[in-house]
């Protein structure tokens, strides 16, 4: 079982940033792609951004320019840098891993981002 634990949300002003940090219980390099979720009140779940072994990354249109998400392989820990942020980014963020060879999806607990006007 693998478990993905996420940290780093809170509160913020419209224009500022946040980093969110998810960490893996077992080393990422096992997973063929992670990548960060996001779920609006009222929403369904939507993708904001994903990142490949390979480091090939994925990013949503509202997100571009303003969001970037990396990794460190030696402590298991994928980033999102949330830079300009605006209140429609307010939303619960769910950290996602895929494993290589079974396409088994692990979900993160979810972390409140709340950016005020």
């Amino acid at each position: 079982q693998v478990q993905l634990v996420e940290s780093g949300g809170g509160s913020v002003q419209a224009g500022g940033s946040l980093r969110l940090s998810c960490t893996a219980s077992r080393s990422i390099v096992s997973f063929s792609v992670m990548g960060w979720y996001r779920q609006a009140p009222g929403k369904q779940r939507e993708l904001v951004t994903d990142i490949g072994t390979g480091g090939i990354t994925t990013y949503a249109d509202p997100v571009k320019g303003r969001f970037t998400i990396s990794r460190d392989n030696a402590k298991n820990t994928v980033y999102l840098q949330m830079d300009s942020l605006k209140p429609e980014d307010t939303a619960v963020y769910y950290c996602h891993a895929r494993t290589k060879y079974t396409f088994s999806d692990y979900w993160g607990q979810g972390i409140q981002v709340t950016v005020a006007s």
